[in-house]
């Protein structure tokens, strides 16, 4: 006969078992739904200047500052499954010594419940732009785009990219005054 125990753990083993088939079944419901919507970026103002540059050697570096507009509707990609969305702007670009950089440029955390609106104005860098070299001087061609991370109750981690992206062309020349 099985005795208190050996009852108690089957029972424990038959439960998880079933919260686990639950579980999967409830992740299977948006594992495969698009999370992607449109985004609106547009830049304001680009300055860039050449400062020193303290982590590696005595040499100078590009530092961008960037003033930028973004707006988005992230109401279709909530659902009962998701928990939080992690923003994030980033910039891609080439140059001579590296064939893709990215920097993130600005991040956010929209949480259930909160406003699932985005209209930024004037938002500036929220984490230094900087270039190991020159990079980003007369540099045509730097995409900024937005992703997002959903963090689901269940299921995987997507990353997730936005439908619009902004080229920025840097300027020639680098600013002289001590503001920004």
């Amino acid at each position: 006969m099985n005795t208190v125990l050996s009852r108690a753990n089957s029972l424990f083993a038959f439960s998880l078992s079933v919260m686990a088939a639950l579980t999967f079944g409830c992740f299977i419901t948006t594992a495969f739904k698009d999370r992607s919507v449109p985004v609106d970026i547009h830049v304001s103002r680009v300055m860039l200047k050449n400062v020193d540059d303290f982590t590696g050697p005595r040499e100078r570096s590009d530092l961008g500052f960037i003033t930028f507009d973004l707006s988005a509707d992230l109401k279709p990609i909530f659902d009962w499954n998701v928990k939080q969305l992690f923003l994030y702007l980033s910039a891609e670009y080439a140059t001579k010594s590296n064939a893709l950089n990215q920097v993130v440029l600005w991040d956010k955390i929209v949480l259930r419940g909160e406003s699932t609106k985005l209209n930024l104005r004037d938002m500036k860098s929220k984490y230094f732009f900087f270039d190991d070299g020159n990079g980003l001087r007369a540099n045509k061609n730097i995409t900024l785009t937005l992703s997002w991370n959903v963090v689901p109750n269940a299921g995987i981690l997507p990353l997730v990219m936005g439908a619009g992206r902004m080229s920025v062309p840097f300027p020639e020349s680098y600013e002289t005054t001590k503001s920004y």
